[in-house]
């Protein structure tokens, strides 16, 4: 490949998102990871892709429902130019409810979406008859969503990088190169978190544990589960993916008594879950930024610099967004990004 117009370090998701974003409007792209794609948390196995709560809207809420939005084209581009599936579909999601005031905050939500979000999804409240993969639900209802979707986390990847390729950019593994060329984009998660945090001398983010796990079973085309905290996410290769925990005090990389616990609450939740097998088992650190928003854009010290990291539990909702705004800052200088999500609102330059 000839000299490239950006360099992304990191072929995570928001990595090979802002790599793809570029590629398509004709920028030579290399992307390099010192390990292997989705080594870190973009690597798991659950990919749930939800709204947040249609209240309270802010830049965060609003960024997120376009990314949302924009998913089903945007992910059909990749598998169209790659040839791999990435495991998209937009089935929506399902909530039980637990009591008279939950379903009247849950009516008042919905008409905060009748107003939010354009006429292109819905939040309601319908009743529930427990039957079947639809959850039990003490007040009687749930709330359905039609805005959430699924994606299978590993094969995205997979077709971000075939895209990639396809479009004659580059994807290096287990590579730490020097020969930086054109701007950089550090997309580097929970290790690249904590380096800033080294650097700066305070913390501004770092890992925190999750844990999940597959279970065979076979529902393709109904919608998630969201009960209890715990993620129910059915995918199109006969699994379901139950998670996640979040463990502040998490240590290890392994799996825990926690994930066995969380298999036996979704067990409780659907009882069509009580006799599917493990598949696998999944602990991951995912990089969450103090402040709890995405970190995007120019490194306020570093000239030609850039940081796309935080994506915490949303990275593959925020994914479509995060790519197109990055691509948008460094290949053409427009902003686009939320005020919040910039560098410098969570650290200023350090002391030299």
């Amino acid at each position: 490949m000839a000299t490239a117009d950006l360099t992304v370090r990191g072929a995570g998701i928001f990595g090979l998102s802002v790599a793809w974003a570029a590629v398509r409007r004709g920028a030579r792209v290399r992307v390099t990871d010192v390990a292997h794609v989705g080594a870190g948390a973009s690597g798991g196995v659950v990919g749930a892709m939800a709204p947040h709560v249609p209240e309270g809207w802010n830049g965060k809420k609003a960024f997120q429902l376009d990314s949302l939005l924009m998913a089903h084209d945007w992910w059909a581009a990749v598998a169209a130019t790659g040839g791999i599936s990435p495991g998209y579909a937009r089935l929506g999601r399902l909530q039980p409810l637990a009591d008279a005031a939950a379903v009247s905050v849950a009516r008042t939500r919905a008409a905060g979406a009748a107003a939010l979000w354009q006429g292109r999804a819905v939040w309601r409240v319908i009743p529930a008859s427990g039957v079947g993969w639809q959850p039990a639900s003490p007040s009687g209802w749930l709330v359905e969503d039609t805005l959430s979707a699924r994606i299978a986390p590993r094969a995205a990847l997979a077709a971000l990088v075939a895209a990639i390729r396809a479009k004659g950019g580059e994807v290096l593994e287990g590579v730490d190169a020097d020969d930086i060329a054109g701007p950089v984009v550090w997309a580097t998660g929970a290790a690249g978190l904590a380096g800033l945090s080294r650097d700066l001398g305070r913390v501004v983010g770092g890992g925190q544990k999750g844990q999940a796990a597959l279970l065979r079973l076979s529902l393709p085309d109904v919608p998630q589960i969201f009960a209890d905290g715990v993620h129910l996410v059915p995918h199109a290769d006969g699994t379901v993916a139950v998670g996640s925990t979040t463990e502040r005090d998490g240590a290890g990389t392994g799996t825990d008594a926690g994930l066995e616990a969380l298999i036996a609450r979704a067990r409780l939740l659907c009882p069509l879950l009580a006799d599917a097998p493990v598949t696998e088992r999944w602990a991951g650190f995912r990089p969450r930024a103090a402040h709890r928003a995405p970190i995007l854009g120019a490194w306020p010290w570093r000239p030609g610099h850039y940081i796309a990291n935080g994506g915490f539990k949303i990275g593959f909702g925020m994914a479509p967004a995060v790519g197109e705004a990055m691509a948008d800052l460094v290949l053409d200088g427009v902003m686009r990004i939320p005020a919040d999500f910039l560098p410098d609102v969570l650290f200023a330059h350090p002391a030299r």
